[in-house]
C-alpha cells in the first residue's frame, strides 16, 4: 500500500497557484454579438455562460421562439487572472472590454453565476427588472398610481415612501406587484 504524501506549497508556489484560480467576469460585448462572442470564445476554449431566456417574437407571416440574452450586451467568461487569459479574451472580435471598477477587471461571485444558471436551467420565468437599491428614487409605473414616485424603504424595501419635503412627513405604501423604474 504506498502513501501519497503531499507537500506543502512554498509562498512562490501558493501565490502563483492562487493567481492562476479561474474566477467569472462580465464582458462589455457589442451590440448584438452577444452569441456570436460566446461560440468563439468557446472555440478558444473559455469556460462561457450567455444567460438566454425565451420569447415569443412575431412577424407579419409568423410567431417564433427565439431566445434572447438576458442581459443584453453582457457576456460571462471564466478565466484565470494572467494576461495571457485577458488577452485571448478581448481579443476576440465582439469583445468591447471586461467590466471594470478604476482599472481592474470585478470578478463576479461565482455564487452569483451558480444561482443564475441554476434558475435557467429550472425554465423558472424570468424578466429583466430595473437594478434598484434600497434609498433610490423611483417611479411606479402601471395601474391606478402610475407616474408615482418615492423613495424604496431601508427598511422594508416592499414599501415606497413618499415624502412631502415643506411639512417634513412622509407616508409609505406598499408596492408589491407594481412595475418601478429608476428617476
Amino acid at each position: 500500500m504506498s502513501r501519497l504524501q503531499v507537500k506543502p506549497l512554498s509562498v512562490s508556489a501558493a501565490a502563483t497557484a492562487s493567481s492562476y484560480a479561474t474566477h467569472w467576469y462580465a464582458l462589455q460585448i457589442r451590440h448584438r454579438y452577444e452569441k456570436r462572442v460566446a461560440v468563439q470564445l468557446r472555440n478558444k476554449n473559455v469556460e462561457v455562460f450567455l444567460p438566454l431566456r425565451a420569447e415569443v417574437h412575431a412577424w407579419s407571416d409568423r410567431r417564433q421562439p427565439v431566445e434572447i440574452p438576458l442581459f443584453p450586451g453582457y457576456v460571462f467568461v471564466r478565466i484565470d487572472r494572467s494576461s495571457g487569459a485577458r488577452l485571448t479574451v478581448l481579443n476576440t472580435g465582439g469583445v468591447m472590454s471586461f467590466v471594470n471598477f478604476g482599472s481592474r477587471a470585478v470578478q463576479v461571485p461565482a455564487k452569483q453565476v451558480e444561482d443564475l444558471q441554476r434558475l435557467l436551467s429550472e425554465r423558472v420565468p424570468c424578466s429583466l427588472y430595473p437594478f434598484l437599491r434600497v434609498g433610490q428614487r423611483v417611479r411606479l409605473r402601471g395601474g391606478c398610481l402610475n407616474g408615482l414616485e418615492g423613495i424604496l424603504d431601508q427598511r422594508d424595501p416592499k414599501h415606497l415612501v413618499i415624502s412631502i419635503e415643506c411639512i417634513q412627513r412622509a407616508v409609505a405604501i406598499e408596492v408589491s406587484g407594481y412595475e418601478l423604474e429608476l428617476v
